[in-house]
């Protein structure tokens, strides 16, 4: 294995090309990074296809304490006070930032940004470009700023392994590219690498969101969290396609409602109705689905017909699923979406190993909580970002101890899926969730994909409660707001019975 350049002090490897990777590798600068993306720059990652917007306390009526009301209320007793309002006062300053690196949010006539409301926020604050393209027209604006920063480097490659140094501190990785194994040592290396729908046969995230990084961190030792938290998007297209192209939630906070196929709504008699926080608003849905029913999005009338201009990707998505929706309601069912869990990190985005750091979707912040508000990962990947470069001290690697790389398998990821949408999903229970942590126990030390969804089933077994995305039927109430947290030697102790120490002693 050979080394992308010989010179470690200052170069920094980023892992993932989506809004946290881009940005954290604009915000290093001028210390060298080298950004590592498993596909060409711009394609590939869940941020070209967001399509809600930024959540900012931007609006003369709104302010970052009222943002952080906001989510901690969404987060089900989870979120930690003093992240939600540090990332939202960071909101105003970053959405400036882009203006300034070329982004072009959408403006009213009077050239101030428009702004949207979503569900569970308290003020319109949703900053969007294009209408529902705001995830597209970022990454754009990023990736034109990437590619004319002097200090990133671009490699275009998979990280299948992170490098270790005398100190045990991370110290690069191990990158394969057409078969072939190479190093990029490094002073310290951040995930940057997403979430984990893909382990799901409903999502409506790219094919790769199956929780690489998480994998990497996890066989390395690091803290994961909260791995039972799955977001389920309540308003995918059920049109057949995989992935499932996702019906923005602003559509619901301009109008559209959700009905099943007599016209009655579906959300009558919740509170909040079909402005509810996500995680009830898929309940909903997915109870109504179980019941025997067909759950629509109804934008028929004006808000379809305009639809194209105000919502083009979705009039798109429709138009390709041969949906008209100024005059036909939309088919929607609850998709994986968003992953609240990961793996834990510091107010600087330090996890706890030495030298590894993770932004954006694969980290667990302390904002999201049980529940992620609407419009806020696109805010925390962009904040976290920041607070990565102002505190990145890690100290240049010393010697770079030898390693065999440890072969893995693909798995048979469609079994996996099917296993996870079944036994994980929306609504879960001992049984369900017992048998899927059985099976996956196999394949976890050989397949990434498989380690990973047996982290989430795993922590879903433990949580005995329901509280915020996770609900189990046999525990219907709430228990003890806590966090759960692990290692990969603690799972491997709770599945062979044995304590962590002895674990740690065996083979």
């Amino acid at each position: 294995m050979n080394a992308v350049s010989p010179s470690t002090a200052d170069r920094v490897v980023v892992v993932g090309g989506g809004v946290a990777g881009l940005s954290v590798a604009l915000r290093l600068a001028p210390r060298p990074v080298t950004l590592v993306t498993a596909s060409a720059l711009g394609l590939g990652t869940a941020t070209g296809w967001a399509q809600g917007g930024i959540a900012a306390a931007v609006g003369a009526d709104d302010a970052a304490e009222l943002h952080a009301a906001d989510t901690e209320a969404a987060g089900a007793g989870l979120t930690e006070s003093d992240v939600a309002l540090r990332v939202a006062q960071e909101g105003p300053g970053l959405i400036d930032w882009l203006v300034r690196i070329g982004v072009p949010f959408d403006r009213t006539d009077d050239a101030a940004l428009a702004l949207g409301l979503e569900a569970a926020h308290g003020r319109r604050r949703i900053v969007r470009s294009g209408g529902d393209a705001t995830g597209a027209r970022v990454l754009e604006g990023l990736v034109r700023a990437v590619l004319a920063a002097p200090s990133v480097e671009i490699v275009t490659a998979r990280a299948c392994d992170l490098l270790r140094d005398a100190r045990g501190s991370v110290a690069g990785i191990v990158a394969e590219r057409d078969g072939a194994l190479f190093r990029i040592p490094a002073r310290a290396v951040v995930l940057a690498t997403g979430g984990v729908g893909a382990l799901y046969a409903a999502t409506t995230n790219p094919p790769g969101a199956v929780g690489r990084g998480l994998a990497l961190a996890a066989r390395a030792g690091a803290v994961m969290r909260d791995m039972e938290f799955v977001q389920f998007h309540p308003t995918a297209i059920a049109a057949g396609a995989d992935p499932m192209p996702l019906a923005t939630e602003a559509l619901r906070g301009e109008g559209a409602r959700l009905i099943d196929e007599t016209g009655a709504p579906v959300m009558a008699g919740i509170a909040g109705g079909d402005l509810a926080p996500r995680d009830v608003v898929a309940r909903g849905i997915f109870q109504a689905l179980q019941r025997g029913r067909t759950v629509y999005l109804d934008a028929r009338g004006a808000l379809g017909a305009a639809m194209p201009t105000r919502f083009p990707t979705v009039a798109g998505l429709c138009a390709a699923a041969g949906i008209d929706p100024a005059v036909q309601p939309i088919p929607v069912r609850p998709a994986a979406h968003y992953h609240m869990g990961g793996v834990k990190v510091d107010a600087h985005g330090a996890t706890s190993v030495p030298g590894l750091y993770a932004c954006g979707e694969v980290s667990s912040t302390g904002l999201h909580g049980a529940n992620r508000l609407a419009s806020n990962s696109l805010l925390e990947g962009l904040a976290y970002a920041c607070f990565i470069a102002d505190g990145l001290d890690a100290p240049p690697p010393a010697a770079i101890v030898p390693q065999a790389v440890t072969a893995r398998t693909s798995g048979d990821l469609t079994a996996i899926r099917g296993l996870m949408e079944r036994q994980v999903g929306v609504v879960r229970d001992a049984a369900g969730l017992g048998g899927a942590v059985a099976a996956l126990t196999p394949e976890a030390e050989s397949c990434d994909a498989a380690l990973v969804a047996l982290l989430i089933a795993r922590g879903a077994l433990d949580r005995q409660e329901s509280r915020g995305a996770h609900w189990r039927s046999d525990h219907p109430h709430l228990a003890a707001a806590t966090h759960t947290e692990t290692t990969l030697a603690d799972l491997r102790a709770a599945q062979s019975g044995r304590t962590v120490a002895e674990e740690a002693l065996t083979p």
